[in-house]
């Protein structure tokens, strides 16, 4: 796209002084960038996105309240995680962090355990055993 045509759409960006760097054509022909407030399109998938990052986090954490899951689960989508990374990051294979999602099995886990998923989540252990009432 030419220059004159990067799109400057209202967007999240804009209301929080953000541009965003993009690649556009100018008079010669030349790559080069050009700062953008936004592109509807993009703005309405990535509201779109976050919408549904929030129905997930909140139906995990419906789901720890009625202690059909563990906080892990909880604090796994509060994260923008996915299982397979999690199970990356702690260091456990799937089939094990999943079976940590279960209460019953959370309740037993070692001290040493809940720090270790404690630290990938930058909380404490009281708060990975103790979801906050209001997200």
């Amino acid at each position: 796209m030419k220059k004159e045509e990067v799109p400057q759409d209202k967007s999240v960006l804009e209301s929080k002084k953000f541009r965003e760097l993009t690649y556009a054509v100018d008079k010669n022909g030349d790559y080069i960038t050009e700062l953008s407030s936004g592109w509807d399109p993009k703005t309405i998938a990535l509201d779109n996105a976050i919408r549904e990052i929030e129905e997930r986090v909140s139906k995990a954490r419906q789901r720890v309240m009625n202690e059909e899951t563990s906080p892990i689960e909880y604090y796994m989508e509060l994260h923008k995680m996915d299982l397979p990374i999690l199970a990356s990051y702690a260091g456990f294979w799937k089939w094990r962090v999943k079976r940590h999602f279960k209460p019953s099995v959370f309740k037993k886990l070692k001290h040493k355990t809940l720090q270790k998923y404690a630290d990938i989540f930058d909380i404490s252990i009281d708060e990975l055993k103790n979801i906050p009432e209001k997200p």
